[in-house]
């Protein structure tokens, strides 16, 4: 099925994952996918692409105490935009296939 938002989705995303920040675009990328995060981060962004509605305060402070505001707003904006795009993929192609 053909996303008539595909182009601004996939502007957002490089954006987001590869624009001026204050972490590194390694970390964006590897929440988005939820591949090679690194350890520390590694159960928060699983949650966030598994069980968003799981995640609590402490386990954003977890985290926080390590990266601070600014890179954990990105880590965190950075996983829910990739676990997003799997959902939206995964719906077009069970309407494709509708």
């Amino acid at each position: 099925m053909n996303d008539p938002h595909a182009a601004l989705f996939d502007g957002l995303f490089r954006q987001v994952l590869d624009g001026p920040a204050e972490s590194a675009p390694e970390v964006r990328r590897a929440a988005a996918r939820n591949l090679n995060v690194p350890a520390d981060l590694q159960s928060l962004v699983d949650k966030i692409h598994k069980y968003a509605y799981t995640v609590t305060d402490e386990d954003v402070a977890r985290a926080q105490a390590a990266y601070g505001d600014d890179r954990m707003f990105e880590i965190i904006v950075s996983a829910a935009l990739g676990a997003s795009r799997k959902r939206l993929m995964a719906g077009l192609a069970a309407l494709e296939d509708a």
